[in-house]
């Protein structure tokens, strides 16, 4: 699968895509260097993943939406998981670090994310199990 650039419009349905509810995001600009080294594994990393969708937010074309997002350096990869953000990183990532994240996010119990969030939002801590 290729990637899909979003814009302020496409992105909160992007990222809540029943059919593949796993989102990967990248935020780049043209001129950054590691955005460019980062671009390729990217690209590959898509190839090999086709349930999970791989979005691009060019933040010079997307000002807004980078704000939105607090996006404060690039390149930065958020994931997505049933439309939580579920991991946030700046910096270009080595391939083998990026399908690390990509199973990781795979192998979450979304549940459990959700208790955590909902603790969080009480003010609790979040309970063990």
């Amino acid at each position: 699968m290729s990637t899909v650039d979003i814009t302020i419009e496409t992105f909160e349905s992007t990222i809540k895509d029943a059919e593949k509810p796993i989102v990967l995001v990248d935020a780049w600009a043209a001129w950054c260097g590691p955005c460019r080294q980062f671009a390729p594994v990217y690209d590959a990393a898509a190839a090999q993943h086709d349930d999970v969708v791989f979005a691009k937010i060019d933040t010079e074309a997307q000002p807004e939406l980078a704000v939105g997002l607090q996006i404060q350096s690039i390149p930065t990869l958020m994931a997505f998981r049933d439309g939580i953000m579920v991991f946030r990183q700046a910096g270009a990532l080595p391939a083998p670090a990026l399908e690390q994240v990509i199973q990781g996010v795979k192998g979450l119990d979304m549940d459990m994310v959700r208790r955590e969030i909902a603790a969080q939002q009480d003010g609790a801590a979040p309970a063990a199990e």
